[in-house]
């Protein structure tokens, strides 16, 4: 099963996460399948490749939460429906 989830990079006291997509089994410093986006928690900054993000939610990836709250403030959500129809 394939998760979207945050991988954490930065210095420290400086956290920066990388949204990817990784097997479940893999730890959070794990290899990834692909980089799907970019945030930014002290600069409140995200950066999302939406196309690769709705290849694998439509292929049952499912999303942890704090990633499932970043994708809903972005309305990547509303683009799945619309691309299911």
């Amino acid at each position: 099963m394939v998760k979207l989830r945050l991988k954490r990079c930065g210095r420290k006291q400086r956290a920066v996460y990388r949204i990817v997509a990784i097997d479940v089994r893999s730890r959070r410093e794990g290899r990834d399948l692909r980089k799907v986006g970019f945030y930014d928690p002290i600069k409140n900054q995200t950066y999302l490749n939406v196309p690769a993000i709705l290849f694998f939610l439509e292929r049952g990836a499912q999303p942890t939460r704090t990633v499932s709250n970043i994708l809903k403030k972005a309305d990547v959500f509303k683009e799945l429906r619309f691309n299911q129809m």
